[in-house]
């Protein structure tokens, strides 16, 4: 056999013909209300089949903040495998969902339209891209089943609803009340209820029939099979996008449709709807979802059109009736857009039918940095190593853009950053980060775009071809080359302020580089255990006033003073304080022993820290990091550099070149006498 025949036969064998078959049912009338009476939710409306489609992909509850948040699976899980997750957003996507689930309970919510709101770049497009991918998806599965009709025209032909409509519009309004309390009969759950008439078109046929049966509707069914509909985006089946375009070209037929001058000719007028297309985006988006991309550019005549679309689900097309639609209109802008809407006194209609959702900005540093690293990691890039902290650097500076200023005197902006990324600063406990959101209005409304960070992190990857590995630096030197260009900054003050944020990053940067160095310095484990062993000997013999036996002389002294005072000084402990944090120290070592564990000094964070501290201390001199500046290093030191190269690489992520140039760079610092204590 053929390697090409060996191909399709393997294709072959994975194709599943049933499901296909299932997708493209097809039935008679009295079928499909086998269906609703045994699945009574494919007839739902366009907003409960949204919301279950949501709220299929499952959701997860957590706190922050000590308020209990809702994470939906769809905009994670889901996401992700469309390439499109969206992270940090769980307060806007509740706000949205929940506007779903009351249009679904049909609370008012259905009647309006959706706008979502924020600055460039924070995932309007994204959000309403994903509901498309979702319903269409949806729609494949047994729980996201709807059908539709179409009439017979001739034998074996037979001519689909241009509005995809639900089957039961068939069901003349005298008959409904009765049909509807049998396929509802012992449910209490899912009520059917049937909402709407006919299209033009359908009306057209449907008279036609009941004419040609002398009005009798049962025989009439005979000319309608009812399909089964799977929604599309490319095939134009519930899935709508409207665009604006230049003004002298918009048309309003692009959302209504339009006359088909070359079926006048057949039917003699113009007002026949056979003579229509029906294929407006408001048309062949019904049951479904419409995207109204930067809704708010749109020519006043087309948001007049939204008026009519969203408060009586009706839309007008030419030489027609209102016809009745069902779908979801999601439109989103930014706040120009939204400002101008606001001022203009004659679009009150429009504001009063305006459910606005605000999507702003992410502004947690980890939220941050997840975008950042699913289109800037191993897999996508391929030849170049990504430094440690050129992600976060980055990340960090295009966070703190976007932060209000804090109003308490004692806090910088980067330390704000840090508690809305979780950390905890002395001073602060969770109700201060409640307060400080609340008093933030606007936050994450502004700032700088994630999509200027990943134009400047591109820059950076191919600036350098030479380079086999890109650090924060050369980030920080694109995203600061870039700003002069940035068609967003307006004023010399956001400028500046903006520059100021990048000096603010690099400080960071410095004291993230130095920490790193000196605990790959002090990660002797032994050295580690036996300065604490020494540490705990003498606060023992301190705080229960006893002296301590000189391991090597043998003669009991006092408890070395210097010693616990130069560690305790690693954490910032004070002279007044001393006393309390070895009592500290040593009731947390009975409690271990209480318990029946062993103390080991990994346990306590604080100590830890001063144990490595000082430890650094003591070795970076025999290390002598500092001649690395002067490039002249002997063979004894070079071993000590490489251990610590290793540890580098090993504990943080660090390849060769970046392990070296990181060295050099803290030695540099080192050289100059800046390091904190």
């Amino acid at each position: 056999m053929s390697t090409g025949k060996t191909i399709l036969e393997t294709v072959r064998q994975k194709l599943n013909l049933s499901d296909y078959r299932k997708k493209h049912w097809e039935g008679t009338f009295a079928e499909y209300l086998d269906i609703v009476r045994e699945h009574p939710e494919v007839t739902r409306t366009a907003y409960q089949r949204l919301y279950d489609m949501i709220m299929s992909h499952g959701v997860e509850e957590y706190f922050e903040n000590k308020e209990k948040l809702t994470r939906y699976k769809f905009f994670t899980e889901f996401a992700a495998k469309q390439g499109d997750a969206i992270f940090g957003l769980d307060r806007p996507l509740m706000n949205l969902v929940n506007a779903f689930k009351s249009a679904a309970k049909g609370y008012g919510t259905e009647r309006r339209v959706l706008l979502l709101h924020g600055p460039v770049g924070s995932s309007k497009s994204t959000i309403a891209r994903l509901l498309k991918k979702g319903l269409e998806q949806y729609s494949r599965t047994d729980e996201g089943m709807l059908f539709s009709f179409s009439w017979k025209v001739a034998e074996g032909q037979y001519e689909k609803c241009p509005m995809h409509e639900e089957p039961l519009h068939l069901v003349p309004h005298e008959l409904r009340e009765d049909v509807c309390a049998q396929l509802n009969e012992g449910r209490e759950d899912f009520q059917v209820t049937i909402r709407g008439d006919l299209c033009p078109f359908c009306r057209q046929m449907y008279n036609e029939r009941m004419a040609k049966y002398d009005g009798d509707w049962y025989q009439m069914l005979d000319d309608i099979k009812v399909y089964r509909l799977i929604l599309s985006e490319q095939d134009r089946i519930g899935i709508g996008t409207f665009q604006p375009k230049d003004e002298k070209n918009q048309d309003s037929t692009e959302l209504t449709g339009d006359i088909n001058y070359r079926k006048i000719a057949e039917y003699g007028t113009d007002s026949d709807p056979r003579c229509f297309n029906f294929d407006g985006e408001l048309n062949i988006a019904n049951r479904g979802l419409v995207e109204f991309i930067e809704v708010l550019k749109l020519d006043v005549a087309f948001l007049y059109d939204l008026l009519g679309a969203s408060q009586e689900h009706k839309i007008k097309p030419k030489k027609f009736a209102q016809t009745d639609i069902d779908e979801v209109i999601l439109g989103h802008t930014n706040e120009p857009e939204y400002r101008r809407l606001q001022n203009n006194e004659f679009m009150e209609a429009l504001r009063d039918r305006t459910v606005k959702i605000d999507i702003p900005y992410v502004t947690r540093l980890r939220d941050e940095i997840q975008i950042y690293e699913k289109d800037f990691n191993p897999e996508r890039v391929k030849g170049k190593h990504i430094a440690p902290h050129t992600i976060e650097i980055a990340a960090m500076w295009a966070v703190l853009t976007r932060l209000v200023p804090p109003k308490h005197a004692n806090l910088t902006l980067l330390q704000k950053l840090k508690l809305y990324n979780g950390k905890t600063l002395p001073g602060f406990t969770e109700d201060n980060v409640i307060e400080l959101k609340r008093e933030a209005v606007g936050e994450g409304m502004s700032g700088i775009s994630p999509r200027y960070i990943q134009d400047k992190i591109s820059n950076a990857l191919v600036a350098h071809p030479e380079e086999s590995c890109v650090n924060p630096f050369m980030v920080l030197q694109q995203l600061e080359a870039g700003l002069p260009h940035h068609s967003l900054i307006t004023s010399q003050e956001q400028m500046q302020h903006y520059k100021e944020l990048l000096a603010v990053v690099r400080e960071e940067y410095e004291d993230l580089v130095k920490n790193e160095v000196q605990r790959a310095i002090a990660a002797d484990e032994d050295a580690l255990t036996r300065l604490c062993s020494n540490y705990i000997d003498n606060v023992k013999a301190y705080t229960q006033r006893e002296k301590v036996r000189n391991r090597y002389t043998g003669n009991y002294e006092e408890p070395d003073e210097r010693l616990m005072r130069s560690i305790e000084e690693k954490i910032d402990i004070p002279e007044g304080r001393k006393d309390d944090f070895r009592r500290e120290i040593m009731n947390y070592i009975g409690a271990l022993a209480i318990d029946g564990k062993r103390f080991d000094y990994k346990t306590n964070e604080r100590l830890q820290k001063a144990l490595e501290l000082k430890l650094f201390e003591d070795q970076k001199d025999t290390i002598k990091l500092t001649s690395l500046v002067s490039s002249v290093v002997d063979e004894a030191t070079q071993e000590k550099i490489d251990v610590v190269k290793s540890r580098l690489k090993r504990s943080y992520g660090y390849c060769d070149v970046c392990a070296t140039d990181v060295l050099s760079f803290v030695a540099s610092i080192f050289a100059r006498g800046q390091t904190k204590k």
